[in-house]
């Protein structure tokens, strides 16, 4: 399936809205999604499998606490780190002001994947960062390096499993105002996709379309038109009335 990208950030953000989440703001993340599916990661799968959780998820804006070691910590109590993500990166880049490096500790989180726009962001105002975090599922363990300047990560994936499942729930992320040695954090990450085939996805997805798979994109138009069949229902109420 080719779309385009109006017509998935559009069904992104009617069927977020359909969720009626009060944290999470609905064009922000289907930008996420859009931005992860145009390098060819699988936003909009990631998306669905966040879709069938986040309704179950707590609700409230989460605690954020600064160390006294230049760290924020977060916990995300089993949320997806699409409804906070973009909050808790404002509030970093905050409080960087001044300093060269700064870490964000992210615990009990779900679709890790979905925080790639807002890491590329950072990376377009003169910050590199880091981004790791290991799984249950493969790959086993995610590695992304984005320095300065850099329009994709370099990103590194692993089958190996971690040495504990301690912290399958948790995301580290590091800004510096330094580029990263990708060589020497890369090292054990036996697949490498580089920042370059990820900008030439993207661009191929502006010039011909977002290849989506055709049961994902099924999925996620039947979840945007849940708040269609809303919207008509009210309508037909409020003449009736």
């Amino acid at each position: 399936m080719i779309v385009s990208h109006n017509e998935l950030v559009a069904a992104v953000n009617k069927a977020f809205l359909g969720m009626r989440r009060t944290c999470g703001e609905a064009d922000v993340i289907a930008n996420m999604v859009a931005d992860l599916q145009m390098v060819g990661l699988d936003g909009v799968r990631h998306f669905n499998n966040a879709s069938h959780f986040i309704g179950l998820e707590c609700d409230c804006p989460v605690d954020i606490h600064m160390t006294s070691n230049n760290t924020v910590e977060v916990d995300l109590n089993m949320a997806s780190l699409a409804c906070h993500l973009p909050v808790v990166m404002d509030y970093a880049i905050e409080k960087m002001v001044g300093e060269k490096a700064l870490k964000i500790e992210l615990y009990n989180c779900h679709n890790r994947w979905l925080a790639y726009s807002e890491l590329v962001k950072l990376a377009a105002k003169g910050i590199a960062c880091t981004a790791r975090w290991n799984n249950g599922s493969n790959p086993k363990s995610t590695l992304y390096i984005l320095n300065r300047g850099c329009v994709a990560p370099e990103l590194f994936l692993s089958d190996l499993p971690p040495a504990s499942d301690e912290h399958i729930h948790d995301m580290t992320i590091e800004f510096s105002v330094q580029n990263f040695d990708v060589e020497r954090l890369s090292d054990g990450y036996p697949i490498h996709i580089t920042s370059e085939s990820l900008f030439k996805t993207q661009e191929n997805a502006w010039c011909d379309g977002i290849v989506v798979d055709d049961a994902e994109w099924a999925t996620l138009k039947e979840a945007a038109s849940v708040i269609l069949v809303e919207n008509s229902q009210r309508s037909i109420q409020g003449r009736v009335n």
